[in-house]
């Protein structure tokens, strides 16, 4: 056998292993041309999203409206004809119940401006309409709050700010691009996409805090009346919310204001102008003891597997500031529309597939983590339930409007082969980066964190950096094309997970390292 012959042989049984992943994943490319027609051609989404956010309004976690889109969406899968839909409790909820009734701020000396403003959640009421003279409460340590006792009483609180204005000269709104993927694809887990992120000062974090905690002791003890933070950019105040018990007494009223706002009276103050404002916030706080869920789902036929569930989902609690639409309208949105697409199409899965919208994503991944405790892992003894080996794989959205370009692998290599056959029909939308990098702060991570398969899909950034946790998070921040094209890609990846012969797997289960050694530099 002459050399050529040997390498060629060589090359051939090398990759035998590789092409088998590729051959086995079977694609059922009709399949794929239905979704494609059904979800551009006869698409729900925009409808959808209109209801979701003009009509349902903000959806803060144990708010009036939360429960208003938590009954829209059970609704609405009713209508899909999904089946064993329920509103269902997910954790308890804290915080409890608040609602936002008025708000309005305005300058009135040296010379009358009405601000654009959002209140912080979680906080109380301005006794009627306050009006006065702010205090600026210049502390830079504990010692110089004893300069300021005994004067704020049913005063006007501005704290002064680090946060401070920067033109910048980036677009507006953006797209990923080719060297961007490519970065992406090529990454390693470990660099997990932080370089050149600025080292962060820990201590100078934590005795910001401390000094901020006695600044709050003494308002308190003072009975002032409203406090202005400097949140946001552009005239754009953003949407926070204070870290509150319900059965603690309510919080000082706090009122965010844009920087250029906030700003502009501060420079005013410190030049010895003095400066008047009138403020009226009402808030109503009531109980809401838990975190909900929507549910639905599509039951799979196949005698075996029908007891495996695929899942789909994003979160449908919002902040209150705008009516939450890339964050995360969108998600929910493009997953109904997934699943709308399948059931017209009367797939008849093999798994179950099963929709959930998430609560309590914006305090702490409440809704997801909630189901991952409730059906699959125990969350003190850590024990697997019944329906973990049940579970068949989690796709999420909830990075804005932007398109699909890839997905995440969660360091996850075993399904890479996978999703490379799954992704092929959709490069001519853009759609064709495998990541293996980790991606952070959603509801996939509750699955993750259980070692169960969940994932997150690569999107075009567009303007979300700037517009989510802010009242300009609105309708007019979906692009109907992309969340289109999201809602086809979605509904192609939980129709084939459903329709494989196995799982498509989890991460191996490392051994666990000594706490000694997980600690070495």
């Amino acid at each position: 056998m002459n050399k050529f012959k040997i390498l060629t042989v060589f090359n051939i049984l090398f990759s035998l292993p590789f092409l088998s992943l590729s051959q086995n994943e079977n694609v059922d490319l009709g399949m794929v041309y239905k979704i494609k027609q059904e979800g551009l051609k006869n698409s729900g989404i925009e409808d959808m999203a209109f209801w979701l956010t003009d009509f349902v309004g903000p959806r803060l976690t144990g708010s009036t409206g939360n429960n208003r889109g938590n009954e829209w969406a059970k609704k609405k899968m009713e209508e899909l004809g999904l089946q064993n839909v329920r509103i269902e409790s997910a954790r308890e909820f804290t915080r409890g119940g608040w609602d936002n009734l008025k708000t309005y701020a305005a300058m009135t000396s040296p010379y009358y401006t009405s601000f654009a403003c959002n209140p912080v959640a979680w906080t109380g009421s301005t006794p009627g309409l306050v009006k006065g003279e702010i205090v600026l409460l210049d502390v830079k340590t504990e010692a110089d709050l004893e300069k300021f006792k005994g004067k704020l009483s049913c005063k006007i609180i501005l704290i002064p700010s680090v946060s401070t204005f920067a033109i910048s000269f980036d677009p507006l709104a953006t797209r990923l691009t080719n060297d961007q993927l490519k970065e992406l694809a090529m990454a390693t887990s470990s660099g997990g996409g932080q370089s050149g992120r600025p080292t962060f000062d820990f201590a100078a974090y934590q005795a910001q805090r401390a000094l901020r905690t006695k600044i709050n002791e003494m308002l308190v003890a003072e009975k002032a009346a409203v406090i202005l933070n400097n949140s946001g950019t552009y005239n754009i105040p953003r949407s926070n919310g204070a870290n509150y018990t319900a059965s603690a007494s309510q919080p000082i009223a706090e009122l965010n204001l844009p920087n250029e706002d906030f700003a502009r009276m501060e420079r005013l103050i410190r030049h010895k102008v003095p400066v008047e404002m009138e403020v009226e916030l009402q808030n109503r706080f009531f109980d809401s003891p838990v975190v909900n869920n929507v549910i639905g789902e599509i039951p799979g036929t196949d005698k075996t597997l029908k007891s495996e569930v695929v899942m789909l989902g994003g979160h449908i609690d919002s902040w209150h500031g705008g009516t939450g639409a890339a964050d995360n309208a969108a998600g929910c949105v493009v997953m109904l529309e997934a699943i709308r697409i399948l059931k017209s199409l009367d797939v008849a899965p093999k798994r179950t597939i099963r929709i959930a919208l998430w609560g309590g994503e914006e305090q702490g991944l409440h809704g997801s983590r909630g189901y991952v405790e409730k059906y699959l892992v125990d969350p003190k003894t850590k024990e697997h339930k019944p329906e973990y080996d049940k579970f068949a794989g989690y796709f999420n959205m909830d990075n804005g409007s932007g398109k699909y370009r890839g997905i995440y692998l969660q360091e996850n290599e075993l399904v890479r082969p996978i999703f490379e056959e799954w992704l092929k029909p959709f490069a001519d939308m853009g759609a064709s980066t495998i990541t293996i990098r980790n991606t952070g702060g959603t509801d996939h991570l509750a699955f993750d964190a259980a070692g169960l398969p969940g994932f997150q899909f690569i999107q075009d950034a567009i303007e979300y950096g700037r517009g989510y946790h802010t009242t300009m998070d609105t309708y007019e921040r979906l692009i109907m094309d992309d969340l289109k094209q999201n809602a086809v890609i979605t509904a192609s990846f939980v129709y084939n997970a459903a329709m494989r012969p196995v799982k498509i797997p989890g991460k191996p289960v490392m051994k666990a390292r000594p706490e000694t050694e997980r600690r070495r530099p």
